[in-house]
Formats: structure tokens, C-alpha cells, sequence
């Protein structure tokens, strides 16, 4: 058994491999893995249906899948129930072997395991394990990466869009405020050289009545 995940983690290169489970036992496999190794795996479970003489899925279907670090007292690193088809995936935290298992159960009443080689009972279980960050993004990963990615660049775009927004908004306030203080400045030299003229105006009128008065009591 301790062969077989190595030969799983080309299954992106050649084929997905598959084996027959008991619902009653789980099927366990031993893997030694190196530190923060991600392993990706794809599994779909079939149930043989006699009527039909063929393997099928169905919804009755559900696999529990559990990964424990033998190396750290069986430490659990993945436990989860899915259903006839799913995905797992976890990181290696340390160096050492882990224990991976997979227990089927289903509803339909028919998967009593009789013997590997008739297929009338048990679930045959499919298995796609990819070892390693760049075997592990497979096709849809790359598909919601990069919808992820279009999506950051919409937002990006969008923001840029909002800078100059608001880049332009300033320079507008900028000219206004520069308008208005023109205008003010220009509006207060006009009012001081009303009032110097005023002022002026005054004082000359002033000066005049006061000799017209002086010619007046000399008269």
C-alpha cells in the first residue's frame, strides 16, 4: 500500500487510479511527506447497481476522509464527510509519514462488500492525489485564480479610476480657491482706492469750503 500514493501523485500526468472499499473498513494509505508539501486530492465514489450491471453515482453516496501525522501521536490535520465526489486538500506541517483514509457509507442498502474481484456490492473509489504546489493547480484552480485575478485588475482599475476622480476634483478646488482669492484681493484694492479717492474727494471739498468761508466774514 505504501506504494501506491507515489504512483497517485503522477495521476495528473497519466490516470486517475481507483480501488474497491468496504463500507465497513476504512482503506488507509501511508505517505512520507517533506515539510509544507501541498497535496491536492479528487475523489469520486461509485456504488455497482445490478439492474444495470454498471458502476454509477448517486446521491446516497458519502466518503469520510480523515489525514492523521503518524509522526505526532496520529495528530488529525483533515477531517471531512463529502458526498459521491469532492476535494480535499491539506499541507504537510513537519517531515514524517501521514496516514490517509477513506470510509465510505451509503444508503442504498446495497454496498455489502462481497470480494474484490465481483463487483455486485462495496464502492469503488476513484483517487487523483497531486503532490507538490505546481502539480496540485489543476484546471479549475486556474480557472478561479484567474477569475480572482480579472476580478483584483476590475477593482484595481476601478480605484485608479477613483484617484483621478479625485485628483481632478482637487485641482478644480485648487483653481477655484485661487480664483476666489484673486477676486478678493482684486475686490479689496478697488475698495482702498475708492476710499484714497473718497477720502481725497473730502478733504479737497473741506479745504474749498473752509477758504470760501474766510472770503465770506472778509467781505
Amino acid at each position: 500500500m505504501r506504494s501506491l500514493l507515489p504512483l497517485l501523485s503522477l495521476a495528473t500526468m497519466a490516470r486517475a487510479l481507483y480501488f474497491y472499499v468496504d463500507v465497513t473498513t476504512p482503506k488507509c494509505f501511508f505517505e512520507e511527506l517533506p515539510k509544507d508539501t501541498l497535496v491536492v486530492g479528487h475523489y469520486s465514489a461509485e456504488e455497482w447497481n445490478d439492474q444495470r450491471h454498471m458502476w454509477e453515482k448517486h446521491d446516497g453516496i458519502s466518503i469520510y476522509i480523515s489525514v492523521d501525522e503518524i509522526f505526532d501521536n496520529d495528530h488529525r490535520v483533515v477531517s471531512q464527510r463529502g458526498g459521491s465526489s469532492g476535494k480535499f486538500t491539506f499541507t504537510a506541517a513537519e517531515s514524517g509519514d501521514h496516514k490517509l483514509c477513506f470510509t465510505p457509507s451509503s444508503s442504498s442498502g446495497r454496498s455489502n462488500w462481497l470480494s474484490v474481484s465481483s463487483p455486485n456490492g462495496g464502492i469503488r473509489l476513484t483517487l487523483d492525489v497531486a503532490i507538490g504546489e505546481t502539480s496540485a493547480l489543476d484546471g479549475a484552480d486556474k480557472g478561479k485564480i484567474q477569475d480572482l485575478a480579472t476580478r483584483v485588475k476590475d477593482l484595481n482599475a476601478r480605484l485608479n479610476d477613483i484617484r483621478r476622480e479625485q485628483v481632478f476634483q482637487r485641482e478644480r478646488e485648487a483653481e477655484f480657491r485661487d480664483q476666489s482669492e484673486s477676486t478678493n484681493a482684486r475686490v479689496v484694492r478697488w475698495i482702498l482706492i475708492q476710499l484714497v479717492v473718497l477720502g481725497v474727494t473730502c478733504a479737497w471739498q473741506l479745504s474749498h469750503l473752509r477758504s470760501f468761508f474766510i472770503k465770506q466774514k472778509l467781505t
